[in-house]
């Protein structure tokens, strides 16, 4: 079943949509309770956001020209399926001088080969352009 476009008037979805949310487990929104959580149905890996979650937040910000969050949202939805510790790995290689183009060669090609994140692969690619421009990578 294919998910309707959401639109600004959608906005919150938590309020105004709620039975569209769901968590990464399959859980419904309105299954995250204190309650729930007491009685250990609720586990750590419920409560993080999924993909399409983030997807109708992107919708939502270009319905409202905010197409720059729009963008942000669905690169953090590439980045749900790498591990946590993977991207602070990678968000520490990306400051100045930490990496080598090489380096950040390697993390592009795994985070479009590994993890299907190709739009955060290209933001890399993109990053080694203006490193190297800006004499910012790591000299071996």
């Amino acid at each position: 079943m294919e998910q309707r476009k959401m639109n600004p008037q959608d906005y919150p979805l938590a309020t105004k949509r709620p039975e569209s949310i769901k968590t990464p487990t399959g859980k419904n929104l309105q299954d995250i309770t204190l309650e729930n959580v007491l009685k250990g149905d609720i586990k750590a890996e419920d409560v993080r956001i999924s993909p399409e979650t983030l997807e109708m937040q992107a919708q939502i910000a270009e319905g409202m020209k905010r197409d720059a969050i729009a963008r942000n949202f669905r690169r953090a939805a590439e980045l749900i399926k790498v591990p946590d510790d993977r991207i602070l790995e990678i968000y520490n290689a990306l400051r100045p001088y930490r990496s080598t183009k090489e380096d950040l060669l390697a993390i592009a090609e795994e985070l479009e080969t590994v993890y299907g994140a190709k739009v955060n692969a290209d933001f890399v690619r993109e990053a080694i352009e203006v490193y190297e421009a800006r004499q910012k990578l790591r000299q071996e």
